[in-house]
């Protein structure tokens, strides 16, 4: 009799006990559900998509060689961490108000952009060292709105969530849907030549108003033994400056743009730059043969609405920034004089 009166009351403490733990997970598996935006590890993020409802989309994909845009493109990044830092620390602010989520989901409906979030997961997984059989699988897709009207929260719905939540990063004033952008231009590495000496094939540099101060540079070994030819004769130089001719090829580790224009100057315009005569033109091959080529324009030294006839006849051209397009139309970009110059000096400058 004891004995049964010892096996109650074991039963009835532990009913209590195990009726805790299972709520507690129930809550805790609805509170990931609902809230769970936030990426604790972002080493293991192996892709991201964006998207919004105007056909912009955007994947950044992890490669071995960094981040890449749409399988294409370099990324820029600074902005690939920045993204990053904000999945990890993003917080919930707090739940939408029950009066205004009606109109929250609607509009993450119409103007939200959905992220999806692409992890490396294990179909065994024992331990962090135990762990076989990777995978990508797809974590989390959310939602993301626009800003509060304080502009101190953004809206953001998980997929599958009854409830939308404003999210924050403790510590950062400010709105997160712009660190979001469904649109690839916007994750671009503003990087145009980035090539070690050892890289290098060939150079040549081309004027349009100057053909005979045009060139040529093969690199016919790694121990400095070049081919400098003048491409206007098809002639080689045999006297040159070696210290200026090594200068100009390392300046090719790190020549950036300005701006990207493609998206943003009118297309008539655009084409009537694209169709005049170019005023330079760089033509890279790397030891790969994979070739990197820039046509530069002429920039107006103020726009046609703005500019006085005067001052035009004076400066009709930026004297600080040109025009470039890259691989035959791929960009349309802004350069500065100051970050390029380095490369446009003429033949005569180093054989002089």
């Amino acid at each position: 009799m004891n004995k049964n009166i010892k096996y109650i009351i074991s039963i009835l403490l532990v009913i209590p006990i195990a009726l805790w733990f299972l709520l507690r997970s129930d809550s805790s598996t609805l509170t990931e559900k609902e809230t769970g935006f936030a990426v604790s590890d972002t080493s293991t993020i192996t892709k991201i998509f964006i998207a919004d409802k105007k056909s912009n989309q955007v994947t950044l994909k992890r490669t071995n060689k960094g981040w890449v845009i749409n399988n294409k493109f370099d990324s820029n990044p600074k902005l690939v961490e920045g993204l990053l830092g904000s999945m990890q620390r993003l917080k919930v602010k707090a739940p939408v108000p029950i009066v205004a989520r009606d109109n929250v989901i609607k509009r993450l409906a119409s103007i939200g952009v959905k992220v999806e979030v692409y992890e490396t997961s294990y179909r065994i997984n024992i331990s962090e060292k135990l762990r076989f059989f990777p995978y990508e699988k797809l974590a989390k897709v959310y939602y993301v709105g626009d800003a509060t009207q304080d502009n101190l929260g953004t809206y953001m719905l998980l997929e599958g969530a009854e409830h939308p939540y404003i999210t924050h990063i403790p510590g950062f004033r400010g709105f997160l849907s712009t660190r979001y952008s469904p649109k690839p231009d916007d994750w671009k590495s503003h990087i145009l030549f980035d090539y070690n000496l050892t890289d290098i094939k060939s150079v040549a540099v081309q004027f349009g108003q100057l053909s005979e101060e045009s060139f040529k540079v093969d690199i016919d070994d790694k121990t400095g033994n070049y081919n400098l030819i003048n491409l206007s004769t098809k002639q080689r130089v045999v006297n040159y400056d070696t210290l200026k001719l090594l200068n100009f090829l390392t300046s090719f580790s790190d020549l950036r743009y300005e701006t990207r224009l493609n998206n943003i100057m009118p297309t008539i315009k655009l084409d009537s730059i694209v169709n005049s005569s170019p005023i330079y033109e760089i033509t890279l091959v790397d030891e790969n043969k994979d070739t990197t080529y820039l046509k530069g324009f002429y920039k107006k030294a103020l726009s046609e609405e703005t500019r006085q006839a005067a001052y035009f006849e004076l400066i009709p051209y930026d004297n600080d920034r040109f025009y470039a397009s890259v691989n035959d139309g791929e960009d349309f970009v802004l350069l500065q004089y100051y970050i390029f110059d380095v490369v446009l000096y003429p033949l005569s400058y180093y054989t002089n």
